[in-house]
C-alpha cells in the first residue's frame, strides 16, 4: 500500500462531485488501502477519496478510541437532527480551524469494503466526521459553513504571526466563493437499503 499526496485548497478536483461505485474491485480496495496508510500518517479523523485525487464515494474514517479504521464506500447521510457547533478543520485547509455549524446526530447508510450494508445512528465525533467527508463527496468543504462575519483561526500561531496567518485565512476564503455557497446541497436523502443488517466496517492495522 501507499500514502498518497492530500490535495489542498484551491486544487479544483476538492470541489468536484464524486462518483458512485458500480463495483468493488482490486482498484477500489487498493484505493481503500492507500487512504487508510494516508490518513494514518496524517494522523486525521477522516479523509475522503477526493482529497486524494479520486473522484469515488469511498471515505475512511478513525475515531481517536479505536485502533480500526473504517471503511464506507458510496456513504450516504439519510437522516439528520438538531443543530451544534463545533470546531472543524481539514486536511485540506491544513494550518487552520473554524467553528461551524453541524447536526446532533445522522443517520448513515453505506458499504463496507467486504460488501456488506452498513446502518447506524452516530452522534458525537462520529456524526461530525460522516458529515464533514460526505461533504467532501459533494465538493463541499467545512469552510463553505462558516457564517459571512466568521474568520478562519490559524491552528498555531505566535503574535507576530497572527497578522500573516489572519491574511491567509482570509486568502482561502476568497478562494472558497467560487465553490458552493448553499450548505444544503450537502444533503443527499435516499431510501435505506433492504438489508437490515449493521455491521461495523473497520479495517485492522497490523
Amino acid at each position: 500500500m501507499a500514502i498518497r499526496p492530500i490535495l489542498e485548497l484551491p486544487n479544483p478536483v476538492l470541489r468536484q462531485r464524486a462518483k458512485k461505485i458500480r463495483r468493488i474491485d482490486s482498484k477500489v480496495l487498493r484505493l481503500a488501502h492507500d487512504m487508510v496508510d494516508t490518513l494514518q500518517e496524517a494522523n486525521g479523523v477522516g479523509l475522503a477519496a477526493n482529497q486524494v485525487g479520486e473522484l469515488r464515494r469511498l471515505i475512511v474514517i478513525h475515531l481517536p478510541e479505536e485502533d480500526e479504521f473504517r471503511i464506507y464506500i458510496n456513504p450516504e447521510i439519510v437522516q439528520r437532527d438538531g443543530e451544534r457547533e463545533v470546531e472543524e478543520g481539514c486536511l485540506s485547509i491544513p494550518g487552520y480551524r473554524a467553528m461551524i455549524k453541524r447536526s446532533v446526530w445522522v443517520r448513515f447508510n453505506a458499504m463496507d469494503h467486504t460488501e456488506q450494508v452498513v446502518k447506524f445512528k452516530a452522534e458525537d465525533i462520529l456524526s461530525q466526521a460522516l458529515e464533514h467527508e460526505v461533504d467532501h463527496l459533494n465538493g463541499i468543504l467545512y469552510i463553505d459553513h462558516m457564517e459571512a462575519h466568521q474568520k478562519l483561526i490559524p491552528v498555531e500561531s505566535n503574535d507576530e504571526e497572527d497578522h500573516e496567518a489572519a491574511d491567509e485565512g482570509n486568502k482561502l476564503e476568497a478562494k472558497a466563493e467560487s465553490g458552493p455557497s448553499d450548505s444544503s446541497k450537502s444533503t443527499d436523502l435516499c431510501t435505506p437499503g433492504d438489508d437490515p443488517r449493521e455491521t461495523p466496517a473497520s479495517l485492522k492495522m497490523l
